[in-house]
């Protein structure tokens, strides 16, 4: 744990969910099976406690801006988090390299989203702020979520922008809300599990990954609005494709 690209890999991390709102669990997992060496499983069920953390931090902040807003949080938020939870009961069932493929391909989609941000919907009936048509996002989201430890942010955030009609820092501020509870949510699931199995989790190495994220995240919030975030994603984007690569090659 002395390792200081766990360090600064966790701060990272922070710095995503700060500046973007996503991409924070899909630094996580490859840091902490790629660095920190944990067991793929333990390592889902880890990212996923501690990006809900470092989610819930940045949702405090967002909450006092009021950046939130509740009737999407409850469109959205609650049908993830039942579909998180299966998604992490369905994740006993599946191999543990099934899970890490199917993460580099979730890698290789959100570079995607980076890269080429998508379009607004045109012609589309939704009204402002109705949640209706993000619900069957939410049960996708929900479910990758509990199955591959991601926060869906890169997903979430574009899902409210282009179909409930919000800005961006509104659809962020949403978007950390709705990745706790999903995160939370799955990793409970995992617990049971685990506590069945008598598997532990490595609590020393979430804590200090939690920490060093939270940081990244306060430090996040407080310069998103000072950077250009075109250039941030493409860098991110890059990163992303980077590893995505690195993770197939090393499960096949």
């Amino acid at each position: 744990m002395t390792d200081p690209i766990i360090w600064l890999g966790a701060i990272t991390m922070g710095l995503s969910l700060g500046l973007l709102g996503s991409g924070g669990s899909i630094l996580t997992l490859p840091l902490l099976i790629f660095i920190a060496k944990e067991p793929e499983k333990i390592a889902i069920a880890e990212s996923l406690l501690i990006v809900g953390l470092v989610a819930l931090v940045g949702t405090l902040t967002h909450y006092f801006k009021g950046n939130i807003i509740y009737k999407l949080v409850i469109y959205f938020g609650i049908p993830s988090m039942f579909a998180a939870y299966g998604g992490a009961y369905l994740a006993q069932f599946v191999s543990a390299q099934l899970q890490l493929l199917i993460f580099a391909g979730i890698m290789l989609l959100a570079s995607v989203f980076m890269l080429k941000p998508v379009s607004p919907l045109t012609n589309n009936p939704t009204p402002p702020h109705s949640g209706f048509w993000l619900i069957p996002a939410s049960l996708l989201v929900g479910c990758l979520a509990g199955l591959i430890g991601v926060g869906g942010g890169f997903l979430i955030v574009p899902a409210l922008m282009f179909i409930a009609k919000i800005p961006i820092k509104q659809a962020v501020g949403t978007s950390l809300v709705i990745i706790v509870m999903q995160s939370i949510s799955g990793f409970s699931q995992y617990l049971q599990i685990f506590q069945d199995a008598d598997i532990r989790l490595n609590w020393p190495l979430v804590t200090l990954i939690s920490g060093c994220a939270i940081g990244g995240i306060l430090v996040g919030l407080q310069v998103a609005d000072k950077l250009p975030q075109t250039v941030i994603k493409r860098l991110f984007a890059a990163g992303l494709i980077g590893l995505s690569a690195y993770t197939f090659i090393a499960n096949f």
